[in-house]
This record gives structure tokens, C-alpha cells and sequence, in this order.
């Protein structure tokens, strides 16, 4: 059986309906990626697509050897999808891109060079972010902000998944066997020499985005509670903030009526008292739930996602060895 050729980069670009984005795509990332002048692969994840973003990327890889592509059997999210594409990845450095071109091609030269200067992981720093709204901008801005101060693991501000990693970052990366994945957040977790490379977001040029605000929240809790019990124990400490706010007025309560016997039957104090208080425990049970169910996920240990069908197979272990230097 002949052995398969040794692939310098992989690049992984998971893809959800980017069916008017995939031909530029795929043009600007071989232009590139033979610029860098090394063996090379592309595996596209199709991660649930409703338009023809399959059916262009079997094209393609009909037309290039080097475009793999991965189908899954329906929308796992993009952090499952990039995780799939690193599972597969033979490259001995690995770089996550989108699809959308909004990450300019060219920093992945930067990017490789870096590496040859010895860090383990270069990721892109968004500069400015073009054609995103105001309070897109600010809440992402807000986010990044208080995931670096909740979590104990450095994780770089104004950052995403675009970056470029050696084999034995990746090597690592798969190992976790976690179903609620942050991508960048792990790769900040394993260490490593890690550096920036600084640069101007583009607007989309066609299409839209899939990220709705809802599944951006869920992204951000995604980012909380993988990487820092913070808000559990906020949950601990408003219980006892409360708690001894309600013993002081137990007591002031008790004076009043059994020594000053001054107090005015009613129910308002007492009702609003009893919903601000439920509140309050709904919001912490809240929390400890996020957590619970992100523990049965992992209990259940079903499969990360599920592939449909693909033209490329998993690496062998001694495929997977560290980069030579």
C-alpha cells in the first residue's frame, strides 16, 4: 500500500451554506497556500449546509487533489465542525480559517513564518472589524473583556478561531474529550509559545452571517463555563449576600414587633421581598444547571459529531508524529 504524502499544512475551513463564497475561497487559499510553497491540504466541513456548498466542494475536489471534504450528518456548530477538521488534519501545522474571506488569506504566510521562528501558535488580532454593527462590536467587545478577567487561562482579547498551529499543539487539542468546545480557549489552556500577528477584518463580501445574537450567547456560555467557575461562585456569594440581608432583617423585623411594637400589617414589603429573593435562587439554579448539563453531556460520551460521508480519512498514528524542526 503506498504511503500517503507527507502534508506540510492542513487547513481547515468548516463551511455552513457559504455556497456564493466557496469558488473565491478556495481560489484565494491555493494562491496562498502555493505561495508558501510547501505540500498542502484543504479539508472543508460541511457542517449542516441547507444551500450547494456540498455539491461546490465535491467540485472542487474533483478539480484539486488537495481539497478534502467532510460532510456531517447535520449542523454540530462550528466549534464541532473545526474540531472534526482537526481530527483529520495530517498537516505537521494545522490553521483554522472561515470561509467567509473576512480573515484575509495573506496573514497565513505571516502566519507560517512565525512559526519557523519558533512559537507553537500564531493567531490573528482583529485591528478593527469591518461591517459588523455597533452593538455587535460592543458586545463582543464586552465578552472578551470579562472572559479574561473570569477565567484563569490567559485567553487573548479581540481574538478568533483564526490561527495557525505545529502538529503537537493539535496533537494535544484532540486529545480533549470535552462535547461543549471552545476552540480558542483550549488552545490558550495547553500553552505553549504562543504569539500575534495583527490585522484588519473584512465585511463579508457576500452572504450573511450565521451567527444570530442567540447563538452567540450560547457561544459565550459556551466560553464561561468551560473555562471558569466564576459564575458559580458569584451564585455563592450573592446566596450569602442575600442571606445575611435577610437575617438583618429577621432582626430588625422581631424588634419592631415584640420591643418597639411599632409595625404595619401588610403584604407589600413581604411580597416583594419573597419575589426578589425566588428571583434570585432562579438565577443561581440557572447557573448551576449550565454547569449540571454540561456534566451530562460529557457522561453520555456520544460520539463529538457524526460524518455523512467524506473523501478523506483519519491520520495514523505515526502520521501524527511532532514537526521536525
Amino acid at each position: 500500500m503506498q504511503k500517503p504524502r507527507e502534508i506540510n499544512i492542513s487547513l481547515v475551513v468548516p463551511v455552513c451554506n457559504e455556497a456564493t463564497n466557496l469558488p473565491e475561497c478556495h481560489y484565494q487559499l491555493e494562491k496562498v497556500l502555493k505561495e508558501i510553497g510547501k505540500n498542502y491540504e484543504i479539508i472543508f466541513i460541511n457542517d449542516g449546509s441547507t444551500d450547494k456548498s456540498l455539491e461546490i466542494i465535491k467540485t472542487l475536489s474533483e478539480k484539486d487533489s488537495a481539497v478534502k471534504y467532510i460532510d456531517l450528518s447535520r449542523n454540530f456548530g462550528q466549534q464541532m465542525a473545526i474540531s472534526a477538521g482537526l481530527e483529520y488534519a495530517r498537516g505537521q501545522r494545522v490553521a483554522i480559517m472561515d470561509a467567509d474571506l473576512q480573515d484575509p488569506p495573506e496573514v497565513l504566510i505571516e502566519m507560517y513564518n512565525k512559526l519557523d521562528t519558533g512559537y507553537d501558535v500564531v493567531y490573528g488580532k482583529r485591528k478593527r472589524r469591518k461591517g459588523e454593527s455597533i452593538l455587535k462590536r460592543l458586545t463582543a467587545k464586552m465578552f472578551y473583556r470579562l472572559l479574561a478577567r473570569m477565567t484563569n487561562v490567559k485567553i487573548p482579547v479581540d481574538t478568533g478561531d483564526f490561527r495557525m498551529m505545529t502538529r503537537q499543539v493539535v496533537n494535544e487539542l484532540n486529545k480533549m474529550p470535552e462535547r461543549d468546545r471552545f476552540i480558542r480557549g483550549q488552545v490558550a489552556w495547553v500553552g505553549f509559545r504562543q504569539t500575534e500577528i495583527i490585522y484588519e477584518r473584512a465585511g463579508r463580501q457576500k452572504g450573511h452571517s450565521g451567527y444570530s445574537y442567540k447563538k452567540m450567547i450560547r457561544f459565550a456560555l459556551d466560553g464561561l463555563t468551560s473555562f471558569s467557575d466564576f459564575p458559580l461562585r458569584f451564585a455563592t456569594w450573592l446566596g450569602f449576600f442575600f442571606s445575611i440581608i435577610s437575617f438583618a432583617m429577621i432582626i430588625w423585623a422581631l424588634y419592631q414587633r415584640l420591643i418597639a411594637d411599632s409595625y404595619v400589617q401588610g403584604w407589600t414589603s413581604l411580597i416583594i421581598s419573597v419575589l426578589f429573593l425566588g428571583g434570585i435562587q432562579l438565577i443561581t439554579i440557572g447557573i448551576i444547571g449550565e454547569y449540571i448539563s454540561r456534566i451530562g453531556s460529557n457522561v453520555r460520551r456520544r460520539p463529538k459529531y457524526v460524518v455523512k460521508d467524506k473523501n478523506v480519512d483519519k491520520p495514523q498514528k505515526d502520521e501524527l508524529t511532532n514537526e521536525k524542526k
